[in-house]
């Protein structure tokens, strides 16, 4: 009898199972729901020489915690930004009743040239980002302005980028948009956003020209601002223009240091502090807590680029660490090749993030500085004396790799990384 039982239940879940086959049943996950797989590291080198901490307590992350789950996808916005681009380029013929004109090669480039006689004038603006939410949330904790920090940031988004073009930044405008008049009541932190506005172009050597400080109710959430500085320049002598047109094989690559995320990755950092136990308190293994490191003022690299056209340097070309990581390196449009064979430090919130987001050297270095904030392409017999010009400024540099021949790709060797052509879409 049991046999005979066994045989009927056999005939009844036979076209279940045989249902199950053909339709797939259970369906797939979306793909918002599937995970990746946990990183296996293959340099053990560098998982010992970043170090495993005991004592940074936090909610284990089992797979990684990737930049587009933070919400910040740069194959959904480059493509405006190539739009934009692209319909930006047919306004170049305005320039001609005022006699002037653009410099071409510095379309894409980050900042823009015009051409107005005996020198070449360049413009940018740049937005901080989130960074300002860290701020607000570890002076909640803390008790601390975070705020003069702040005010560097922005205008370092500004002035880094100018000074790729060859540029001496002359002016300096502010745009502080707050959710709400309410903002401003707080005086000891307006009154540091101010303070650490004017140092930082005393440092740059610019003058303040002015600003907008809306209250956009509405748009921006209460108790929130967005800051943004735009910044121009002037290229003089001409010769110092700095557009990629002389980069060619042979030159050197020089690194300079970053002191921690800067102003990007910040959506990522967020993301993971809400997943440690402690959150922006959580040690990051060296004392110093995950928001303090978060909230390192951004390097100013323009004190370094000036002393560098004083001494008589030349500076092929520039490249700003910052969005896409380490992928700005392939910036110029040219078939070129860039061979790293020196990689900086990595500072130690960078390892932090990276090791608790789970994230492989691939990941992080195409989303993060990972310790080099600036690259500069210079004649191979001057590397050194950059290097040398730079660390006299207090920025650490590195003659880190060379310019090659063939096809676009950069090779991070110590690492076993490559990015190709395809892997930066900015034009």
């Amino acid at each position: 009898m049991p046999r005979l039982r066994r045989w009927l239940l056999g005939l009844l879940l036979a076209p279940i199972l045989l249902v199950m086959v053909f339709t797939g049943f259970p369906p797939p996950l979306p793909p918002s729901k599937r995970t990746r797989p946990a990183v296996v590291r293959t340099q053990p080198w560098r998982a010992q020489r970043r170090g495993d901490n005991a004592a940074m307590s936090s909610t284990p992350i089992h797979t990684p915690l990737t930049y587009d789950q933070a919400g910040v996808n740069y194959d959904l916005i480059d493509p405006l930004k190539v739009a934009a681009q692209r319909a930006a380029a047919a306004t170049a013929a305005n320039l001609g009743p005022h006699s002037f004109q653009e410099v071409r090669a510095s379309r894409g480039e980050s900042a823009y040239v015009v051409d107005v006689g005996p020198f070449f004038l360049a413009s940018i603006v740049e937005c901080l980002g989130t960074k300002t939410l860290v701020a607000d949330e570890m002076a909640r904790l803390t008790g601390k302005s975070y705020y003069a920090g702040i005010a560097q940031d922005t205008i370092a988004m500004a002035v880094n980028d100018l000074i790729t073009v060859g540029a001496t930044p002359l002016v300096v405008q502010a745009y502080w948009a707050a959710g709400g008049s309410s903002w401003f009541e707080d005086s000891v932190r307006a009154q540091e956003l101010v303070k650490g506005w004017k140092a930082a172009c005393d440092r740059c050597g610019v003058a303040w020209g002015g600003g907008e400080t809306p209250a956009l109710a509405g748009i921006v959430e209460d108790g929130r601002i967005d800051l943004a500085a735009s910044c121009t320049g002037i290229v003089s002598p001409k010769s110092r223009l700095s557009v990629g047109d002389q980069l060619a094989e042979g030159d050197a690559i020089v690194l300079l240091e970053s002191s921690g995320i800067h102003a990007n990755g910040l959506s990522l950092a967020r993301k993971l502090a809400e997943q440690l136990e402690h959150g922006y308190q959580t040690d990051i293994g060296n004392g110093q807590t995950f928001g303090d490191a978060l909230l390192a003022p951004t390097v100013l690299y323009s004190p370094v680029t000036e002393a560098l056209a004083k001494a008589g340097l030349t500076v092929h070309y520039s490249a700003n660490i910052t969005g896409h990581g380490w992928r700005k390196l392939l910036r110029h449009p040219g078939q070129l090749s860039y061979r790293v064979h020196t990689v900086p430090p990595v500072t130690p919130v960078l390892q932090f993030m990276q090791q608790r987001c789970r994230l492989d050297d691939r990941e992080a270095y195409s989303t993060l500085n990972m310790g080099a904030g600036f690259a500069l392409f210079v004649p191979p017999e001057e590397a050194d004396e950059v290097v040398r010009v730079s660390q006299a400024q207090g920025i650490a540099a590195w003659n880190a790799g060379r310019v090659e021949a063939g096809a676009k790709r950069l090779l991070i060797e110590p690492l076993g990384i490559e990015f190709g052509a395809d892997d930066l879409a900015l034009r």
